[in-house]
């Protein structure tokens, strides 16, 4: 079919062989539609170039089509993964993005959240808890529904969270470097924020009546590689008979990874290095980075999901913790004990 001019609704049901009803159903994500309508239906607006009126559509509804998403930087490989997962599910239901972050600012966080009232937005996402736990009775007042995500610290009972269990993967960073006969351990940490990182590599190695002191815990002044690398130097001059070190995240454990070959240590003959995060960057080090990997983007998904379901069926959210696992990597930075 040639079409000119305007390209309508019912020019796309037409192509795809539907009601424009089932058309706007699926441009709008308020009713499901069967996956093999939806995409025909999807194979004719991309065909036909057509271009919902979301002007016109957010007249007659009150609805804005626009979801906030606050984030402590997107220059973090982690938060940039989220930010793209979060814009991916919005755009394919017909939604807007509304991208703030906090640059682990806490005044740039409260003045975000104080002016949302301000904004149009049909609903709120906020990952990471960097800086933004204290704000959250600011948006005591909010009529749109808030979802949490990638938070660590205590789970406020006041809004909906999907999170990782951080705990957890530190417990799998400690029971990998047991497994291989480790006992002295040095932990590159960013406190207090990952401390349920550090309660769970602690409880691996509590398990075989070992304990991990507080002196063997070097809080990273900085998290950056930069950071990484000097905390790793402290430990390794304070604690020159540790076999392995485990970093709280990736970019600690680079740093530590150049700590290493300046103090002339072999990685993984003389010292093991575990990160956490999988972020991109641990693939391309030498030797590759053994790392705890987080489901970013599924958690992202999942968030996402149940705030446009709270959005469509017009009820807030259910107030529940739900937490995804994370899984060991095992690459080249970890071997046994010398």
């Amino acid at each position: 079919m040639e079409v000119t001019g305007l390209v309508t609704m019912r020019d796309v049901a037409e192509r795809a062989g539907v009601t424009k009803q089932t058309v706007s159903n699926v441009v709008t994500g308020r009713v499901r539609v069967r996956p093999e309508t939806e995409a025909k239906v999807r194979a004719a607006i991309e065909a036909l170039g057509y271009t919902p009126n979301l002007v016109a559509r957010s007249l007659a509804t009150g609805a804005t089509r626009t979801v906030g998403l606050f984030v402590p930087t997107v220059a973090s490989s982690f938060y940039s993964e989220v930010v793209e997962e979060v814009e991916n599910v919005l755009e394919q239901r017909g939604y807007h993005l509304l991208l703030c972050t906090t640059r682990q600012d806490g005044e740039r966080a409260r003045r975000h959240m104080a002016g949302l009232s301000s904004r149009n937005v049909d609903a709120l996402l906020i990952a990471g808890d960097q800086d933004l736990a204290d704000h959250l009775p600011l948006l005591a007042d909010a009529r749109f529904p808030i979802v949490l995500c990638a938070w660590e610290t205590d789970a406020p009972v006041t809004h909906p969270v999907v999170t990782i269990d951080y705990e957890q993967a530190g417990y799998l960073a400690g029971r990998h470097l047991r497994e291989l006969g480790h006992e002295r351990v040095a932990v590159l940490a960013s406190l207090p924020s990952h401390q349920d990182r550090l309660d769970g590599f602690r409880k691996a190695f509590a398990r075989d009546g070992i304990a991990v002191p507080d002196s063997a815990v070097h809080v990273a002044t900085d998290a950056s590689a930069v950071g990484g690398f000097d905390a790793a130097v402290r430990a390794l001059a304070r604690m020159p008979e540790v076999t392995a070190i485990f970093a709280t995240h990736d970019i600690l454990a680079l740093g530590a990874l150049e700590a290493a070959r300046a103090e002339g240590r072999s990685v993984p003959g003389d010292l093991s290095i575990v990160g956490h995060d999988d972020v991109a960057e641990t693939r391309h080090t030498r030797p590759t980075l053994t790392t705890v990997a987080i489901p970013a983007r599924d958690m992202a998904r999942q968030a996402v999901e149940l705030l446009l379901r709270s959005v469509e069926d017009e009820r807030p959210p259910v107030n529940a913790l739900q937490l995804l696992r994370p899984t060991l990597v095992v690459r080249a930075s970890s071997g046994p004990a010398r």
